[in-house]
């Protein structure tokens, strides 16, 4: 008489970790995804340049699987991941709690804005930059004049991608007036990006901020 056993199939699923900044979210030496390995230790998590790669059973793939998707999701929001965060959303295991919509901030800091590169918080820190973001709320044309650093570039640029961050636009247009200084832009060396990329740099720097490089690049290529 044979002795029964019980087989078990065994599955894969691919996540892609596409605009990631892959030490930021896998952690140093995959530290961050193999405290997520180690608490489903029947299942297998192996990291291929940007692949996920989940082997196990159909219901720890499926728990794995929505941790993942909500650590993703607290990446883009806060640009970081923690070993605590980690372990708030493993619960040993168990389902991780819903994401926090990307438009809210905790009720502890309703100024911010959004959660730039390394979790920074970006908010209006000025009364003139709170009345700046509360007039972009309720208006959608709104001219801002001021004396240089007074953050109306910065805080425009952190209005501009939370709304690309919430889906509220689809693309982001920088322009800039282009004032010359004494010799006309034709005689500027380089083609007509070089030419005008050093009047957007206030932009670009303010992007560097609140947009990992992956991200950036890619949103940069794509137009």
């Amino acid at each position: 008489m044979k002795t029964p056993y019980l087989q078990v199939h065994l599955i894969e699923k691919v996540i892609q970790l596409d605009n990631v900044s892959l030490v930021d979210f896998l952690g140093v030496e995959n530290d961050n995804i193999n405290e997520v390995a180690a608490a489903f230790p029947k299942s297998k998590i192996v990291s291929r340049g940007s692949e996920l790669r989940i082997q196990g059973s159909t219901p720890e793939i499926i728990k794995i699987n929505e941790i993942i998707n909500s650590l993703l999701l607290h990446y883009h929001k806060y640009g970081k991941i923690t070993r605590e965060e980690i372990n708030n959303y493993l619960y040993h295991g168990q389902p991780p709690p819903a994401p926090v919509p990307l438009s809210s901030p905790p009720a502890d800091d309703k100024d911010v804005i959004l959660y730039g590169t390394k979790g920074m918080a970006i908010k209006a820190k000025t009364d003139n930059q709170k009345e700046l973001v509360k007039a972009c709320q309720e208006n959608d044309l709104v001219f801002a004049v001021g004396p240089a650093g007074t953050g109306k570039t910065y805080i425009s640029v952190a209005l501009a991608v939370r709304a690309l961050k919430d889906k509220e636009v689809k693309k982001i247009i920088i322009t800039r007036p282009a004032v010359e200084a004494g010799e006309n832009l034709g005689f500027l060396p380089g083609d007509l990006k070089e030419k005008i990329d050093p009047y957007l740099r206030p932009i670009y720097d303010a992007l560097d901020d609140m947009l990992p490089p992956e991200k950036l690049n890619f949103f940069k290529k794509q137009g």
